[in-house]
């Protein structure tokens, strides 16, 4: 468990974990009237939370899979990451890939969000790299199932 400094500028509560289990909190829209999104369409949609993520940590956000699955709504760069650096507001690209248009409320949840964390890299220039059983075999190269 890490502490996350965050600013709520919305009258929506916090995002929650919905079960002990999950790995992912539920971002809510914080809008001033409805947004309808047409078939293809995409929007940025606000959420009114600001937070300063310790270094070393991102956020991730991602689909909600019961909007994808039942209304075709989905996040345009999933995931997105939000990084350690960043104190703008959390806003999700959303987009409509259903056949109809799809309205998005306030204080509907949108997408979740999950904090993780993560390694930065120094590159080692080399002109061999180490074999491995794989090799150079690449999409569909470990077996036809």
């Amino acid at each position: 468990m890490i502490n996350i400094q965050i600013v709520n500028k919305s009258p929506h509560e916090l995002p929650e974990y919905q079960t002990s289990g999950s790995s992912g909190m539920d971002l809510r829209a914080w809008l001033e009237q409805p947004i309808t999104l047409k078939p293809l369409e995409r929007a940025l949609i606000p959420t009114g939370l600001y937070m300063a993520l310790p270094a070393g940590y991102e956020a991730q956000v991602r689909p909600r899979s019961g909007m994808a699955i039942k209304r075709g709504l989905t996040v345009v760069n999933a995931p997105g990451t939000i990084d350690s650096d960043y104190r703008g507001e959390v806003k999700v690209g959303i987009i409509n890939l259903s056949g109809e248009e799809q309205t998005i409320n306030d204080g509907e949840r949108i997408a979740q969000m999950v904090i993780a964390a993560y390694a930065t890299a120094a590159w080692q220039q080399t002109d061999v790299l180490n074999e491995t059983d794989r090799g150079a075999g690449g999409f569909g190269s470990s077996g036809s199932n």
